[in-house]
């Protein structure tokens, strides 16, 4: 399924992106290493919903531009989110992010408390939390970037890296897996990986903000899988104590992609958290 449809220059640079529906704005933001592809089976069921609905690919994944010498960081991308809504005349927005995502939805919440009407953050990399140690290792051993890697080597790398998503590890094969593969494959695909997605796998954008999390005043879901095996459950409960009021749903048999592993779990806590809006 190809889920965006569109492009758009956001502060010079390309984004890929989907915007459907004229309700109560959404914005979905998702992880790593993945692109809009995650949310195929969510969004369409949250446009039918009556909400209007925008997901794009980051700067460097998935459809969008992938610039030479331009920052991906989470940093960077949360400064990209603020320009991009900026040019769809969006000024507050319910924000639903995952993984990485999930980092940038928490520094835009707190620079921007304003305009962020409510969020919900998924499976979310927090604190010290990342890169996981089966990352730090592949960091480790692969300081050439990737570009010494044959094309197979590296999608056995990443299948088995993408295998430990999902609890269900049958979700993640056939056509699903290919399709996570597919902005990799090749020789420019490998090296933008490295270049815009692992190089900026760096906690400190999450420590740097762990202490002012309590700072957010607006209502925070926090949705986890029981079985993710790079972010434990841990760490969601520890997001929950430092955010005031927040509510923390634990999926059972979900893994770190609950798009994947369950999500019709995922349509459901989106439709409660946010409300049907008005038609």
């Amino acid at each position: 399924m190809t889920l965006l449809t569109d492009s758009l220059i956001v502060d010079g640079v390309r984004l890929a992106h989907r915007d459907r529906g004229r309700g109560e704005p959404l914005i979905f933001i998702h992880g790593t290493p993945s692109h809009s592809y995650e949310w195929r089976d969510v969004v369409p069921h949250i446009e039918e919903a009556g909400f209007r609905v925008i997901t794009y690919d980051l700067l460097g994944y998935g459809l969008s531009e992938r610039p030479v010498n331009r920052d991906t960081s989470v940093a960077a991308q949360t400064d990209l989110l603020g320009h991009l809504l900026d040019a769809l005349g969006i000024g507050h927005v319910g924000i639903v992010a995952h993984d990485i995502g999930g980092a940038i939805g928490q520094r835009f919440a707190l620079a921007h408390p304003g305009r962020v009407r409510r969020l919900m953050i998924i499976d979310s990399v927090s604190y010290d939390s990342w890169p996981s140690s089966t990352w730090r290792k592949i960091i480790d051993e692969h300081p050439d970037a990737f570009t010494g890697m044959s094309q197979d080597a590296f999608d056995a790398l990443l299948t088995r890296q993408l295998k430990m998503t999902v609890a269900d590890e049958t979700l993640m094969a056939g056509d699903v897996l290919q399709a996570y593969l597919a902005p990799h494959r090749s020789p420019m695909g490998r090296l933008s990986f490295f270049e815009h997605q692992v190089r900026h796998y760096d906690s400190k954008y999450t420590e740097e903000i762990g202490d002012r999390l309590g700072h957010l005043t607006m209502p925070v879901r926090i949705v986890w899988g029981e079985e993710d095996r790079w972010q434990p459950l841990h760490y969601a409960k520890r997001l929950a104590d430092a955010i005031p009021h927040a509510e923390l749903v634990v999926v059972p048999a979900g893994g770190h992609f609950l798009t994947e592993d369950a999500p019709e779990r995922v349509v459901h806590e989106i439709g409660d958290f946010f409300g049907a809006p008005p038609r």
